[in-house]
């Protein structure tokens, strides 16, 4: 597995109904809350029951009430077409069946609210032509980087291989290295953490100690110097967000992070994104069953930055 799941709702959005909210219809509220999309694609999501309200389904005319718990998961309709993009792809790897690339700190993997255009998967469907999409939301991918998230990221071009490498992902039969630029200076450990969404602040996860998943994370240092250091971070497990919460979790914040880290960290080490690179990934071949290596080196901003720091 990745450092984000194929197992999370990557799609899903939750709110919670503010006092100006309440004693709305349903489908109204949800086109005030997200305005890119209409009305009408929301009365779909509701027949469909993709929204649920305190893990609910409602009716559209459902008027929601204060501190209501709102749940929309995001489906591709008509109205959200995806387009090929001409967007440039920095190629590391690329045969009849699989391509990878280094992905660009700032880019979305595929398409999903807030982010119908400019994804690897409009530039994936641009470069590859006879892509044969198995997902129409996400044709192509086998595992997930956060948008901040530089490096390795592989996509399949069939859908043999979309199967293969997803069940080989599945198994734990990946190996997957990650660079991370962390404040503080940890020995080599082995993080075993469980994994959940966090009660509170439900964009975020937490280590929770009831109904979190196995997270495992090992952690090796490379370099340190002061009270900054650069790790080699690899999982054994793939919930979202692991890395960075299981280095918030033993007090190491990936410098950058504007969701799990320190501000007043990032700004003195002016990390102006979460300095986390998928360094290099390995696995046997989903088509032809040889040993695979991909690498990719460090980004320049990150690059910078070690230099300045260590």
């Amino acid at each position: 597995m990745t450092e984000e799941s194929t197992e999370t709702h990557e799609n899903t959005e939750t709110i919670t109904v503010q006092p100006w909210q309440q004693n709305q219809r349903l489908d109204a509220l949800l086109h005030q809350a997200f305005p890119t999309s209409s009305r009408t694609y929301f009365q779909g999501l509701i027949e469909e029951g993709l929204v649920l309200v305190n893990g609910k389904s409602v009716k559209k005319s459902f008027k929601a009430e204060m501190d209501d718990e709102i749940e929309v998961q995001f489906q591709l309709t008509k109205e959200l077409e995806i387009l090929p993009e001409n967007i440039p792809l920095n190629i590391l790897y690329e045969d009849e069946f699989l391509i990878a690339v280094n992905k660009p700190a700032h880019m979305v993997v595929h398409p999903a609210h807030g982010n119908w255009r400019g994804t690897f998967v409009n530039a994936l469907l641009f470069y590859c032509k006879n892509l044969e999409k198995q997902d129409a939301l996400r044709p192509g991918i086998v595992h997930r980087l956060d948008k901040e998230t530089s490096g390795v990221l592989v996509a399949t071009k069939t859908i043999e291989a979309h199967r293969a490498l997803s069940a080989a992902f599945a198994a734990r039969q990946v190996d997957k290295s990650y660079l991370a630029l962390i404040s503080g200076a940890p020995q080599a450990m082995t993080i075993r953490a469980p994994l959940g969404r966090h009660p509170v602040y439900r964009k975020q996860m937490a280590v929770v100690a009831i109904g979190g998943k196995e997270a495992i994370t090992h952690i090796e240092p490379v370099q340190a110097k002061g009270k900054v250091s650069l790790v080699r971070v690899n999982l054994e497990t793939g919930r979202t967000h692991q890395i960075r919460v299981h280095l918030k979790h033993i007090g190491c914040p990936i410098l950058g992070d504007s969701l799990y880290g320190v501000e007043t960290l990032n700004k003195l080490y002016k990390a102006r994104r979460q300095m986390l690179h998928a360094a290099s990934i390995a696995f046997l071949h989903p088509v032809t069953g040889k040993f695979v290596r991909i690498e990719a080196p460090l980004p320049e901003d990150m690059q910078s930055r070690l230099e300045s720091l260590l």
